[in-house]
């Protein structure tokens, strides 16, 4: 039995640009105004798993129908403040009671895939980075988990309230190696990357700044795992930072750094690299709208949504954009698939294509991007592929491509092909690329007898493995 095509996809509007809508990209008022679906940019199926894949891990067939039925902006509420009962939900993956951060990485590789708030688990994903901590140099899970619930306690709330909380986290001064900041020797591994990686940016301060605010997180420790404040090794005298002077503490340190315009410039690019677009960075015109409201109460949520909601977003700026990580890749198989999967062997194949959860490799957490896509990494993804898509070995028959394909109507050797393709890619696919597809399952398909349920898998794998899957 051969599988066919039984007609090609609809034309994909979200990569063609409108010559009306052309010179409005560069229009802040027009780019982060509501995007409000009409003739020239339709909201079509492309549009809602662009949505899916930037505000969530990607959707299954249900949620697609729904969100199109929906529209753009409900199914966004839906994305920013879901229905379900999150805190029962938290409550019972927070009690999780790990011994080591191996298992943490698959307790959380689960909670991604199980989650009714798939955005809050982005946004934290998000935030593991940019605060990155390296479970090898801090050597205590309990410590790393009450990290990351944490930042999942503020990925979509205060940015202030998160940094103050970080700068007192046991864990990130261990990591960073500031856990002891004595009165006679300020310690300023912490300081450092708290102007250069968590707020101002390279180029926004001094060496000097640094050093004064050192000296202002004087009296900080962490002794048996815990954090203590010693006020006999506290510098109370006069310091100067960023242009101000006082006897300075810790927390003045950090009101003082949201308060330099170059702190929301440089968490607003950096959002918009990870929700819009990585390829190219916005100009300082466009983002200065959404930077002076964001320096002015620091409410990440408010900002998500504002660039989620935007006409720049439902555009060919944003559209396939960004190059998945491992996690969105692998993330992007499951979902679709409705399936539940081994976790622990997942966490590894995961660091093995260079996203370590618990372990970003630096300070600066992952690099993202290009640095994803390699000959090695291309490789290691077509291989995750085709064990996740196996019907034996670490993830057994847990995602079943032809059981879903059946679940939603489509039974038949030339409906399930076109499913498939509108379930993973949402019918965006090239027309030569979309012809040769089925002779990649061809070959497999006279040895089955009839039976498609394997010529289908090696059809999802083509299409998981295709450019196109890779980006987001």
């Amino acid at each position: 039995m051969v599988l066919q095509i039984d007609k090609p996809p609809a034309h994909d509007q979200s990569k063609q640009i409108h010559p009306a809508v052309t010179e409005k990209l560069t229009d802040p008022a027009w780019a982060w105004a509501a995007y409000q679906p009409d003739a020239q940019r339709p909201w079509t199926l492309a549009q809602a798993g662009h949505l899916y894949q930037r505000a969530a891990f990607g959707a299954n067939w249900d949620q697609l129908q729904q969100a199109l039925s929906d529209g753009p902006q409900r199914t966004l509420d839906k994305l920013l403040r879901p229905q379900a009962d999150i805190a029962a939900f938290n409550r019972t993956y927070d009690e999780y009671d790990t011994g080591s951060a191996d298992s943490l990485r698959a307790w959380w590789l689960r909670r991604m895939i199980l989650t009714p708030h798939p955005l809050l688990e982005k946004m934290t994903l998000f935030w593991h980075s940019h605060f990155a901590t390296n479970s090898a140099n801090v050597k205590n899970a309990r410590l790393m988990q009450q990290q990351v619930q944490f930042l999942r306690s503020h990925a979509l709330n205060s940015y202030r309230a998160m940094l103050k909380g970080i700068s007192r986290d046991p864990a990130m001064l261990i990591w960073l190696g500031a856990e002891a900041n004595r009165k006679a020797r300020p310690n300023e591994n912490f300081a450092r990357p708290l102007m250069e990686t968590f707020t101002l940016g390279p180029g926004n301060f001094t060496e000097k700044d640094v050093q004064e605010a050192a000296r202002s997180f004087t009296g900080w420790f962490v002794l048996r795992s815990q954090l203590r404040y010693i006020p006999r090794e506290h510098d109370g005298n006069l310091k100067q930072i960023l242009g101000q002077k006082g006897n300075f503490t810790g927390d003045d340190v950090i009101r003082i750094v949201l308060e330099q315009r170059a702190t929301a410039q440089t968490l607003v690019h950096k959002l918009y690299r990870w929700l819009i677009c990585e390829t190219e960075g916005p100009d300082a015109e466009l983002i200065a709208p959404l930077a002076k409201s964001f320096a002015k109460d620091y409410d990440i949520l408010k900002l998500a949504e504002k660039m989620l909601r935007s006409n720049l977003f439902f555009s060919p700026v944003a559209y396939h954009r960004r190059i998945k990580s491992p996690v969105e890749f692998a993330l992007g198989i499951v979902k679709p698939l409705e399936g539940v999967i081994s976790t622990t062997q997942l966490a590894q194949d995961l660091a093995d294509l260079g996203q370590n959860l618990y372990y970003p490799p630096t300070v600066k957490g992952w690099t993202g991007g290009r640095h994803w896509i390699n000959s090695a990494t291309m490789v290691r993804r077509h291989n995750l592929a085709l064990a996740l898509l196996k019907g034996s070995g670490p993830y057994g028959d847990k995602l079943n491509p032809w059981t879903v394909a059946k679940k939603h109507g489509c039974s038949t050797p030339e409906s399930t092909p076109r499913f498939l393709i509108d379930l993973f890619l949402q019918g965006d696919i090239e027309p030569d690329v979309r012809d040769a597809l089925p002779k990649i399952a061809k070959a497999s398909a006279g040895a089955d007898g009839g039976d498609l349920a394997e010529p289908v898998r090696r059809f999802a794998h083509a299409i998981v493995t295709l450019p196109e899957f890779q980006l987001a």
